[in-house]
């Protein structure tokens, strides 16, 4: 709870202090288009939050993104498949993406870290390979299924307000996640294994099986970004589209709690956590005096702080614990 209250702090604060350096942050526009950026990539920091959990770290999330969103107007505009197969091809291949990465750090006890980082450069270079590395979009067609990124949802009993449609998806998400995570005898048994594996593994909890369960998470939640991310923009470059995606997943999995030794977090403090990121990002854009391209600078040492911070408070109480 505790930490919860200290990235809701810290996410008004920024939120504030942007409002006060620009007058156009508080705009209908930017703040409609701040909540749909924000539960875009809220979703993937859901998924990515329960490879955390477990200990590993997920480095493909963008290519994922790129894959799925450059392969689902191809196969709709380019190749006629028809909807349904397009949308079922898409969860097929994001299930399959994140079970061989399950299965290879599992099963065969390679590094998350290497694993992800492959599939980093694999799925973007198969994505450019069979489009030919040409822009795709939806053009003018598909308006309806564009309206699941793009339509705002108005509100019960408020006038004249809504809500963007994504944010309805890391709704749903959040919640099943939540429920997982903590209401589930399987949420309890990824956070075990987090804490500390070989004794999870002693206490008979399957771990190869949660291992693999958390980046099959992982991935279909990728996979649903990549989709809405690209109806929203109706153009994905191959080369580029989902680039540093997984930094800003990461980055607000960790600001939200998600410790990267594995074993807490929270999915409302990923929420946060995602937003800040976003507010972060706004205020670069917007407030004149910050040099636009030190973005990732900021977003890079917002994860370092994070980490320190982690670290700092872990340390402490180990210390409390050890004194009595």
């Amino acid at each position: 709870m505790k930490k919860l209250l200290g990235i809701f702090g810290i996410f008004l604060f920024v939120f504030v202090l942007t409002a006060l350096l620009s007058d156009r942050f508080l705009e209908s526009y930017n703040l409609e288009n701040l909540i749909r950026r924000t539960a875009l990539l809220g979703i993937l920091a859901v998924g990515v939050a329960f490879v955390i959990i477990t200990g590993g770290i997920d480095l493909s999330i963008g290519s994922v993104v790129c894959l799925v969103g450059c392969g689902v107007p191809w196969l709709l505009v380019k190749q006629s498949c028809p909807l349904p197969w397009a949308l079922a091809l898409a969860v097929i291949v994001s299930l399959a993406v994140g079970l061989l990465h399950g299965l290879l750090i599992a099963k065969l006890k390679l590094q998350p870290f290497v694993v992800t980082l492959c599939g980093l450069l694999m799925y973007r270079g198969i994505t450019r390979g069979f489009t030919g590395d040409q822009t795709q979009g939806f053009g003018t067609e598909y308006k309806g299924l564009r309206q699941l990124a793009t339509a705002e949802v108005p509100l019960p009993f408020v006038e004249g307000f809504g809500i963007p449609a994504p944010c309805l998806f890391l709704i749903v998400v959040a919640v099943l996640a939540s429920i997982f995570l903590n209401q589930t005898i399987y949420g309890r048994y990824l956070l075990a294994m987090g804490q500390n594996e070989e004794a999870a593994r002693y206490s008979g909890i399957r771990t190869d099986r949660m291992v693999i369960l958390a980046y099959v998470i992982c991935s279909l939640t990728a996979g649903l970004g990549g989709i809405l991310f690209a109806l929203d923009v109706n153009s994905a470059q191959p080369g580029s589209f989902g680039n540093f995606y997984e930094l800003h997943a990461i980055a607000a999995a960790v600001l939200g709690g998600c410790s990267l030794r594995g074993g807490s977090g929270t999915i409302m403090g990923v929420i946060f956590g995602a937003g800040l990121i976003q507010v972060l990002r706004n205020m670069i854009t917007l407030v004149d005096f910050i040099p636009s391209h030190i973005e990732y600078a900021v977003i890079g040492a917002v994860i370092l702080c994070g980490v320190m911070t982690d670290e700092t408070v872990k340390r402490i109480v180990r210390r409390r614990l050890f004194s009595k």
